[in-house]
């Protein structure tokens, strides 16, 4: 790979997706992709060094597809990042919010912009992505048709902000995986981690409250669980989880060894630094 650094996400240009490959790593390339297997396959086949892979929000609850191919996507897990979703009202260059007569966007992002579409009496149009709502208003130059995407389309598309953060609920955040090909060196054992895993048990009373007894007896504080069938069976589940911790310090140590006595099979997608996201008000 040349000197050119290369951060793949899902979306068009513009997307909070890319919005956030930018305050994560300041001055790389961002690499649009349709989808989020692309955006993997982008970093298996080394056209990018890391993917930004959304995996969920703070409205919406967990992002779909990621919890299903994450497991399979052989990447390692190297640092987490929040995305504060603030969602502006675009518009082509001289019209006013006086013009708008549609709303376009993702339909997430629809349902998030309920309050400004009944006190604009817009008609909402739904599109494949927020971003690529922007780009389509651009092409179509007609004042009565807007946005519902980031400051960072309507710079990249030149439309004029209307009007800024028009979400409904102020707290909207968007939590991403970066993923590697290669994990990093582990860290020493020290505070401030977090650790990504999967793990695997019987479909069985019981199973999974032994397996995760030994966290709540280690103290162990977990943030995430998603849960998988396994190639359509019904015998047994996988689930992914989020915890805090380093996995070669107590009590994360303490508490995977008892997990490792009650599960089938145990694998560390990422251990890595703890947003500073996580410790604001």
């Amino acid at each position: 790979m040349s000197g050119e650094r290369i951060i793949a996400f899902q979306g068009r240009p513009g997307a909070y997706s890319d919005l956030a490959c930018r305050q994560a790593r300041p001055g790389w390339t961002t690499l649009p992709c349709q989808t989020f297997a692309q955006t993997i396959a982008a970093v298996h086949d080394g056209q990018a060094e890391l993917a930004m892979l959304a995996c969920e929000n703070s409205l919406a609850g967990r992002v779909p597809d990621i919890h299903a191919l994450l497991p399979e996507a052989g990447l390692f897990i190297v640092g987490e990042h929040f995305q504060r979703v603030e969602h502006c009202l675009l518009g082509i260059v001289g019209s006013t919010l006086a013009d708008a007569r549609r709303v376009h966007t993702h339909p997430v992002a629809m349902a998030q912009v309920r309050g400004v579409i009944g006190e604009l009496g817009l008609d909402p149009v739904v599109e494949f992505d927020t971003a690529g709502a922007a780009e389509m208003v651009r092409k179509w130059g007609r004042k009565e048709d807007v946005a519902v995407a980031s400051s960072l389309a309507a710079e990249l598309n030149g439309l004029e902000i209307l009007r800024r953060n028009v979400e409904d609920a102020a707290h909207n955040t968007t939590r991403f995986y970066i993923a590697s090909r290669r994990p990093d060196t582990l860290p020493p054992a020290g505070p401030g981690f977090m650790t990504t895993l999967l793990f695997r048990v019987n479909n069985q009373p019981g199973a999974l409250y032994k397996a995760l007894g030994g966290l709540a007896t280690a103290g162990v504080n977990m943030t995430r669980l998603e849960s998988y069938m396994l190639e359509g069976s019904f015998s047994a589940t996988q689930f992914l989880m989020d915890v805090e911790g380093h996995p070669e310090a107590s009590p994360l140590a303490r508490a995977l060894d008892e997990l490792s006595f009650f599960s089938e099979q145990q694998e560390i997608l990422g251990v890595y630094p703890a947003s500073p996201f996580r410790h604001t008000p």
